[in-house]
């Protein structure tokens, strides 16, 4: 019974934990929009080495910017790394690079 109880605590925690960790992403990717009235980027990943070289290209996906001074100095085409945050079901950029 005490084992029982041990391994219970034990998936509990696991499950409490992993949305938290699985929770800030990254990547790499082209800016394809900014819409600056909405505070939003459109960004399409772009895929580093071979991996998946033969799959079809991704279509753009739209974030949430935190602040709308991360996306003064970038431009539709601009290659940019960032780093985004899923709360209440949108995805929000947390961290905007402009690669040079």
């Amino acid at each position: 019974m005490k084992a029982a109880r041990i391994t219970l605590a034990t998936v509990a925690a696991l499950a409490w934990s992993l949305p938290a960790l699985a929770a800030e992403q990254g990547g790499t990717g082209v800016v394809t929009g900014i819409n600056r009235l909405n505070g939003t980027v459109a960004i399409k990943r772009v895929q580093d080495g071979t991996v998946g070289a033969n799959t079809p290209a991704a279509a753009a996906e739209e974030f949430k910017i935190k602040d709308n001074a991360m996306i003064e100095n970038v431009h539709a085409g601009d290659r940019v790394t960032f780093s985004t945050a899923d709360g209440s079901g949108t995805k929000t950029i947390i961290k905007l690079d402009r690669q040079k």
